[in-house]
């Protein structure tokens, strides 16, 4: 069996991944569009505190396939992951609001073990775990709260997927009533996965189908603290009701984001506006970041749908078109996973989650 899987962000790396484990014929192709929202994201895998049911019901299975990810990965490729378990703090004034986090992710700890568990923490507790927090913030601590790089898990899961046989190639593929061709050349398969991300609409329109898939402009920022400040186990700090976040890496590296600018095509511009945006959100959070170095602010262009919810299955009318894309913000979170899904799709199998509701002829 041959696939063509277009795309090689995290979804398509995803598939491509797990198909080629199983014997699968793989090609991949990518035309390397600046703005691909895997190399922009932030990379939080922590949902266990979040109010939407809808989100949490593929957000928690794709969170807690990460560990198994990980070692399924270390068997096919020494490129390390960069998935590591740091915890997770949501941060807020209001203690209510925060009593409140605390009883949702009791409440869901014991189905989903990789959770951890959700502990109050007053200013000096919360700050003693990242240290630029403003005064007077509280937090729940989620300790199974995870992170992400997301150019590292995609060089991951493409070296392992190319081990296993997969070909990796750089092309611009359209698709059409009578075949897929990249840059002109006409490419037979069995089945074709379009995991192109916020160009997934272009992409599949010549068949004759309208996805509602655009693309969100997401603007994010890289500090460089001090490197006395050791950040390798900062938790990633969520403000509660914000919608953007903190999260640190090793390098004594902070990500603060990010904007979500709809209407924006893709301009892959670093705006006055959205620069703005994300440090007032930043600095009024961990005001102890103001004197960090700016390193550089990145562009990505999130594949957003009109219910904020992924399009996974058949394209409707194409059978053997299969959809991975619309995973707005939390791509690195719920690719992965959608990826094995995927490829129990295109294997003709029952897919370990129900898909119906991210059927492309919802909208």
């Amino acid at each position: 069996m041959r696939v063509v899987v277009i795309g090689s962000g995290i979804s398509g790396a995803g598939v491509a991944y797990h198909l080629a484990r199983r014997g699968v014929d793989v090609i991949v192709v990518d035309d390397a569009q600046a703005g691909r929202a895997t190399a922009a994201g932030a990379g939080i895998v922590s949902p266990w505190a979040t109010a939407d049911e809808d989100h949490f019901r593929i957000a928690a299975p794709a969170a807690g396939y990460y560990p198994r990810l990980v070692a399924a990965l270390a068997e096919d490729t020494p490129e390390p992951t960069s998935y590591t378990v740091v915890g997770a703090l949501v941060a807020s004034h209001d203690g209510d609001a925060l009593r409140a986090v605390q009883r949702r992710v009791a409440a869901r700890a014991g189905a989903h073990p990789v959770a951890g568990e959700g502990a109050l923490l007053d200013e000096a507790q919360a700050r003693a775990l990242f240290p630029p927090l403003a005064p007077g913030l509280s937090a729940v601590h989620v300790t199974g709260g995870a992170r992400v790089d997301g150019r590292q898990v995609r060089a991951s899961l493409l070296d392992a997927a190319r081990r296993r046989g997969a070909q990796l190639r750089t092309g611009t593929a359209a698709l059409a009533v009578d075949g897929t061709r990249v840059d002109g050349e006409r490419l037979d398969a069995d089945a074709v996965v379009v995991a192109a991300g916020a160009w997934s609409r272009q992409l599949v329109a010549p068949l004759g189908v309208d996805l509602p898939v655009a693309p969100q402009r997401g603007q994010i920022t890289h500090l460089r603290v001090t490197p006395e400040q050791d950040t390798a186990l900062w938790p990633v700090v969520s403000p509660s009701g914000s919608g953007h976040y903190l999260l640190a890496f090793e390098d004594s590296r902070v990500v603060v984001g990010a904007t979500r600018e709809a209407g924006a095509g893709f301009d892959h511009r670093v705006t006055a506006a959205g620069q703005l945006e994300v440090l007032q959100e930043a600095l009024t959070v961990a005001p102890g970041l103001r004197d960090a170095t700016l390193l550089e602010t990145r562009v990505g262009f999130r594949p957003a749908t009109p219910d904020a919810g992924p399009v996974l299955g058949a394209l409707p009318g194409h059978p053997n078109v299969v959809l991975a894309t619309g995973f707005g913000p939390s791509g690195l979170t719920l690719a992965p996973y959608a990826g094995a899904l995927i490829a129990e799709v295109v294997l003709g199998e029952e897919p370990g989650l129900d898909l119906n509701p991210y059927r492309a002829d919802r909208f």
